[in-house]
């Protein structure tokens, strides 16, 4: 199913490539408004120009949102391009895996910074310029590595499972201000920032454990943001939907 977003102005941080750009190009699809922001800006106007050659609607801003400041002068033009905002996916994340005794200072400060400090940012660039009169919508990226552990991911999985918990006080604080607040934790997925860490031979062993016996898409995720955000799911709030294939299920 499909719903008609026209009219819809979502800001999606780390939106330049990956997960980020193909929820974005399926969301404009739908007719969506989509604001494209990340630190890369030759991706973040890449993604821009795909879109509008699609025929969608779209608008670019290169920062550097682990700021708060710089994610509010973002969402504050976008809002100013576009009209209030609606929806902001919380999409940005910094990818490392590495070893317990190898893990540094300012690694921790990084992933913190990109994947976690960008959820309050992004709560705040919302409350700040969305219609109170219509309320609005956030999605978090989580990871189902909050749930299992896997080896050289302490970091990541801090930052997911701090993810998840940020999501469920959110619910319930912005929750009787018209807000609705849930995560998405995608499966594996070959992004091209996930191909740079993970080799081919354990994408193959990661879908062999996977029930459904395969990795995940761009798509798979793109359609199930795209319902979170949507009317027909106007009463769920503080929920985590796996799309994982089964993995955490099978534990």
């Amino acid at each position: 199913m499909s719903w008609d977003f026209t009219g819809t102005t979502v800001l999606i941080s780390g939106s330049g490539r990956g997960l980020g750009r193909s929820t974005a190009q399926h969301l404009a699809s739908l007719g969506a408004t989509v604001g494209i922001t990340d630190i890369d800006a030759a991706a973040c106007n890449e993604t821009v120009e795909l879109i509008r050659a699609a025929g969608g609607q779209a608008h670019g801003y290169a920062a550097d949102l682990s700021h708060r400041q710089a994610f509010l002068d973002v969402a504050a033009s976008f809002a100013k391009d576009s009209g209030p905002l609606r929806a902001v996916i919380n999409n940005a994340s910094v990818l490392r895996y590495e070893a317990i005794e190898d893990i540094e200072e300012d690694t921790v400060d990084l992933m913190l910074g990109g994947g976690l400090k960008t959820v309050f940012w992004g709560a705040q660039a919302l409350l700040a310029q969305m219609d109170a009169a219509k309320g609005g919508s956030i999605l978090n990226y989580a990871s189902p590595v909050s749930y299992r552990g896997y080896p050289r991911s302490a970091v990541y999985t801090a930052v997911k499972g701090a993810v998840l918990a940020v999501t469920r006080v959110m619910a319930a604080e912005l929750g009787p201000r018209g807000v609705r607040v849930n995560a998405l934790a995608p499966g594996s997925v070959p992004t091209p920032g996930a191909v740079a860490f993970v080799s081919k031979e354990e994408y193959a062993k990661r879908a062999a454990t996977i029930p459904l016996r395969r990795l995940g898409s761009d798509d798979d995720n793109a359609r199930a943001a795209a319902f979170l955000l949507s009317p027909d799911a106007s009463f769920i709030n503080g929920a985590v939907l796996n799309v994982d294939g089964g993995i955490v299920a099978a534990g």
